[in-house]
């Protein structure tokens, strides 16, 4: 099995990504390798006519801090080596942002959920995740989601 020594986790806050997050804590430990937690945020994608531009941007970037701090504190927990970032999107969509930031870092593996909180509860795959798949320029770790038993 490759050695995968920096791996790159898009991470939202939800369930999914978090289950994401963790396996990639746990490929880390297992190759002495370290986890970038990123967050996209695209302000553009909030704003409306009606809204101040001002108010918006500072609630997407605290939403994102809180996003990234929560991440941060699960690897921490793990005790794996790892660091987070907000990447501003500023029009660009998910898996444009997120296979940047893989080549930019020099990943060896992005590890991403299925769904995510994106939208009104969208399935991310099919939308974000179906995005990074195609886009990364790396194998990518895809966790799913528990399937309900009967």
């Amino acid at each position: 099995m490759s050695h995968y020594r920096r791996i790159l986790v898009p991470v939202d806050g939800s369930e999914s990504s978090n289950r994401a997050l963790v396996a990639a804590l746990q490929l880390a430990r297992d190759s002495g390798g370290q986890v970038r937690a990123i967050h996209h945020v695209d302000e553009l994608s909030y704003l409306r006519p009606s809204t101040n531009p001002r108010a918006v941007i500072e609630a997407v970037q605290a939403d994102a801090q809180h996003v990234l701090a929560a991440a941060l504190a699960i690897c921490q927990s793990a005790g794996v080596p790892a660091d987070t970032r907000m990447v501003e999107g500023l029009g660009r969509r998910l898996g444009e942002a997120v296979a940047d930031e893989a080549r930019a870092w020099e990943a060896d593996l992005v590890a991403i959920g299925t769904h995510g909180r994106r939208g009104l509860g969208r399935a991310l795959l099919g939308s974000g995740a179906e995005q990074i798949i195609r886009l990364a320029p790396v194998a990518v770790l895809v966790v799913r989601d528990p399937v309900p038993q009967p």
